[in-house]
């Protein structure tokens, strides 16, 4: 559709500016947003990129310590069954065991390395100390030389019991000129070759792996986080400040034993990993902390940045093209469908004027059959007080005795007439307020059982119940009963001669239900869906005396409630209606409005 070639009216210009505008606003929109997701999936993807190698050359470095953790665990072992050691501790000559142990410690005390060439980390023991069957550390006699190692770190070695598995732990050292500020403990258990009962324990204290180094050729940094404290000589102090409170509360939130943090160190990322290196040791858990810089992965990010930027600049170019000719192309349609919106409001104003009209007139109509109601109630009750006033006069001939009586009942149906009145107005203005309260259903319906057999009853029917002995329900007693009623009315004058009536109520979930059926015609297909309108009066009934009141007001009386009345089946053999009560406790605490 071509735009019109005509001069442009001032109205149509300022919408073709707002089209433009919504149409670069939505354009940029999906263009930043496409180009943000875009952006972050580059970074995502380059950042893992840097974690993989990062991960590779952390496995490159734990194998290293795996073949020297081996070598290391197998010369424990080794020393641990040198029979001069046990024989000191086996025949208790403690004041021995140091003095024996010095020359079956010289190999492993000297600093000499002996695994495979590339591997940099030696078997060198800095001291041993060993424990005794309490698996408390025994002192060495001044004149030894198990290496030096101050009260307080010694006191630390101690163990509560004697381990039955080589124990590793991490021991904060007061360093001197060079030596690291933590200590790698090895706690190897001592069987006794005569009984087979752990006797001892040796501990011997090594230089950490790799805790001032890194894997050649990588920015790798590695050392310990023990007790609170991070051992790690390559970073600055500001930078371990930073790294010490980030694990403090990564670490144990991470439940695992490992895990991995970003801190921010000297204005740059790092990849922090920590990892658990004695579980289930008796000497406090120590981690493995290994510091990995993210410097490149920011350089490739702000270089990713400004080639999206760029690209979101030359899209954005294209999109205010794309709009300035699509806006004029919309215009056209837009204005003429704005001239039929005109046509519409006007009629949409005047259906809005007919609405408030017959609203209001609907208004009048409740107010009237309220009133009505209110105006009518007096004159019955003159009206019938005066017929009981006439019939209460001696020597009445019968038969206008009967014709008074006859007209007395009449005003008792006038005047229950009058009352559903009254009661829909109320209910169609939404006046009328349910009092919940706990009542017993099965009262109710033996005291209406009782008013049916003091009836004059014609039919000869026959009535049928199956009640439990109490059955609460949430609900206000007096519309409670004129339910119940009127479905008992409905089933007695809708019957056969010689008929039944089944009354039943049981439980189910949170409903209480009551079945109320009886023999009789069956209310035809086409007039079910219309039974309960108000003033409906079936084929079925045209000859029974009723103004169509009664289920109409039993369905909204139990709709406030919070309940139903349905129609459970008509045929030739039977007609039933089901009425749900919630059980105390489970109602509604506002009456609701019927639909």
């Amino acid at each position: 559709m071509k735009p019109s070639t005509g001069p442009l009216s001032p109205p149509t210009i300022r919408f073709r500016l707002r089209v433009l505008a919504a149409m670069m606003a939505v354009v940029s929109a999906v263009v930043v947003a496409g180009l943000w997701f875009a952006q972050r999936n580059l970074a995502a993807t380059v950042r893992n990129d840097l974690q993989r190698v990062f991960q590779v050359e952390l496995a490159a470095l734990h194998l290293s310590e795996a073949v020297r953790n081996a070598a290391l665990a197998e010369r424990c072992r080794a020393l641990v069954r040198r029979p001069r050691i046990h024989a000191a501790l086996e025949d208790n000559a403690l004041d021995l065991l140091y003095p024996s142990a010095e020359d079956e410690m010289r190999d492993i005390r000297e600093d000499r390395t002996e695994l495979a060439e590339g591997v940099p980390y030696a078997l060198h023991a800095q001291f041993y100390r060993f424990l005794d069957h309490r698996g408390t550390v025994i002192v060495p006699p001044a004149d030894a030389a198990p290496g030096s190692l101050p009260p307080r770190e010694e006191s630390a070695l101690n163990l509560t019991a004697l381990p039955e598995r080589a124990q590793i732990g991490f021991l904060p050292h007061d360093a001197s000129a060079g030596e690291t500020p933590v200590v790698e403990i090895i706690a190897m258990p001592i069987v006794s070759t005569e009984t087979g009962d752990f006797i001892a324990a040796l501990v011997l204290g090594f230089r950490p792996a790799g805790l001032d180094r890194a894997a050649p050729g990588t920015d790798l940094k590695r050392g310990v986080w023990v007790q609170g404290q991070l051992f790690l000589p390559a970073l600055i102090p500001s930078a371990r400040t930073a790294l010490t409170d980030a694990l403090t509360r990564a670490v144990p939130a991470s439940g695992s034993g490992e895990g991995s943090v970003t801190v921010a160190s000297a204005g740059a990322p790092n990849l922090v990993f920590f990892k658990l290196l004695n579980p289930a040791s008796a000497y406090p858990p120590a981690y493995e902390i290994c510091v990995f810089p993210l410097t490149d992965w920011l350089v490739q990010q702000r270089r990713l940045r400004w080639q999206f930027v760029v690209a979101g600049c030359g899209l954005f170019v294209s999109a205010l093209a794309v709009s300035r000719l699509f806006s004029g192309r919309l215009a056209a349609p837009v204005e003429r469908l704005a001239k039929d919106s005109e046509t519409n409001r006007l009629g949409r104003r005047q259906a809005e004027v007919a609405l408030e009209a017959t609203s209001e007139e609907l208004q009048r109509s409740i107010r009237f059959s309220a009133d009505a109601s209110h105006q009518l109630k007096t004159p019955v009750t003159v009206l019938r007080a005066g017929l009981e006033e006439l019939l209460a006069t001696e020597n009445l001939p019968p038969l206008t005795r009967e014709e008074i009586s006859g007209l007395v009942h009449e005003t008792f149906r006038l005047t229950s007439i009058i009352e559903d009145l009254l009661l829909l107005s109320r209910m169609d203005a939404g006046r009328l307020q349910i009092d919940f309260v706990a009542v017993d259903l099965v009262a109710i319906l033996a005291a209406l059982l009782d008013d049916l057999a003091a009836l004059p009853d014609p039919l000869a029917l026959t009535v049928e119940t199956d009640f439990p002995g109490v059955l609460i329900v949430s609900a206000e007693k007096r519309y409670a009963t004129l339910i119940l009623q009127n479905l008992l009315e409905n089933a007695r004058k809708y019957n056969r001669p010689a008929g039944r009536i089944h009354f039943s109520a049981r439980c189910e979930g949170p409903w209480a239900i009551v079945a109320i059926g009886n023999t009789g015609s069956p209310i035809p297909v086409a007039a079910q869906g219309h039974i309960f309108e108000r003033f409906h009066r079936g084929a079925v009934g045209e000859d029974i005396p009723g103004h169509g009141l009664g289920l109409n007001l039993a369905r909204l009386l139990i709709r406030l409630h919070g309940g139903e009345l349905r129609l459970n089946r008509s045929d030739e053999a039977w007609t039933e209606f089901e009425a749900r009560f919630h059980l105390a406790g489970t109602a509604p605490l506002q009456p609701l409005s019927p639909p």
